[in-house]
């Protein structure tokens, strides 16, 4: 995934709305109707989150005779995940050695381990 493809996955995570909106298609597919029905906004308002959310890979519109159903993508949040992956493993890293730091000094010559 390019950076800006990643970009427009995190960017599109920044906004609490189309957080909600990931986590209402979590449960299973639905229409723009149904997703906007718990925001005080207009139905324009929401198309524009999940144009947002499709351009960043994170859901699909289907297409069902009258009815434009939208879905979870995977690929977007595996890209997140990868990235984030990535770095969890060099920050943890880093908090190893502070760790490993603090028992040596603990059990250094000349003191005792706690018991």
């Amino acid at each position: 995934m390019t950076m800006q493809a990643l970009d427009a996955v995190f960017s599109a995570l920044a906004d609490p709305t189309r957080r909600a909106i990931l986590a209402r298609l979590a449960a299973g597919e639905a229409s723009v109707n149904e997703l906007a029905a718990p925001f005080a906004m207009s139905q324009p308002a929401i198309s524009r989150h999940l144009k947002v959310l499709e351009k960043a890979g994170l859901i699909v519109k289907g297409r069902d005779a009258q009815r434009r159903p939208c879905r979870l993508q995977v690929d977007g949040l595996l890209a997140a995940e990868h990235w984030i992956e990535t770095y969890r493993k060099a920050w943890e890293a880093n908090f190893v050695r502070p760790d490993t730091l603090l028992e040596e000094l603990k059990s250094g010559p000349g003191r005792e381990k706690d018991a």
